[in-house]
């Protein structure tokens, strides 16, 4: 029998997989090319969970818009793939976790901010395109988290409504999406602390523990 209680959906980046140290790379690549350094504290205060455009404008110190947006995105985000391509690897547990959900007839969806390339690569790697009954990227969205369109959208595609789905986010944007949408939230706390999120329905720092039965608990 289907469980058409709950429906999970997962964003990307810091919840599937550790990319926020190779995004890390990729932008330092992109911007010492450009003459600039940030510091650590600058990238952890404007970079993770922050979309592209607003990354580029406030290290650029300038809109970056259209045609030269385009350009920037794609010259960044190759180098990211090429950079993390040989390290692909999920984060601890999921794998096991995903599958469970499946075996109990638990819907789930993946719904990045992330480029669909930057999606499909890992996917390519990962036993997951499977499961998912919806696989929404950034360009399947007019407005980015904070928005909740992204976990809307997943929901419809699921056939579930908001307060069935549980969301599984790492930065403060997406949690903030997630809630705006009127979902249950699972703080992953890959790149931040639970001080530095909203309020969240649970925390993991990985999925060791996670099974469906434990999910029970929350909803």
């Amino acid at each position: 029998m289907m469980n058409n209680e709950i429906a999970v959906i997962f964003d990307m980046d810091g919840v599937i997989c550790h990319t926020n140290p190779y995004h890390s790379l990729a932008f330092r690549e992109f911007f010492s090319a450009r003459n600039l350094a940030p510091t650590d504290e600058e990238f952890a205060a404007h970079m993770f969970g922050k979309s592209n455009s607003y990354i580029l404008s406030h290290f650029l110190k300038r809109p970056v818009t259209g045609e030269e947006f385009l350009q920037m995105e794609e010259e960044k985000e190759g180098l990211f793939r090429k950079i993390y391509e040989p390290h692909i690897e999920p984060i601890t547990g999921i794998i096991e976790f995903i599958s469970d959900l499946k075996a109990n007839g638990v819907k789930t969806a993946v719904a990045t901010s992330a480029p669909r390339a930057n999606l499909d690569l890992i996917l390519s790697k990962l036993p997951l395109r499977e499961h998912f009954g919806s696989i929404l990227a950034s360009e399947d969205v007019k407005k980015h988290k904070p928005d909740p369109e992204v976990y809307l959208q997943s929901a419809v595609n699921l056939g579930q409504k908001p307060e069935q789905c549980l969301v599984f986010e790492d930065s403060f944007s997406g949690v903030s999406a997630a809630l705006n949408a009127g979902m249950r939230v699972v703080g992953v706390l890959s790149s931040h602390t639970k001080e530095e999120l909203p309020p969240c329905n649970l925390y993991i720092s990985d999925y060791t523990d996670l099974t469906y039965a434990k999910l029970q608990d929350i909803i």
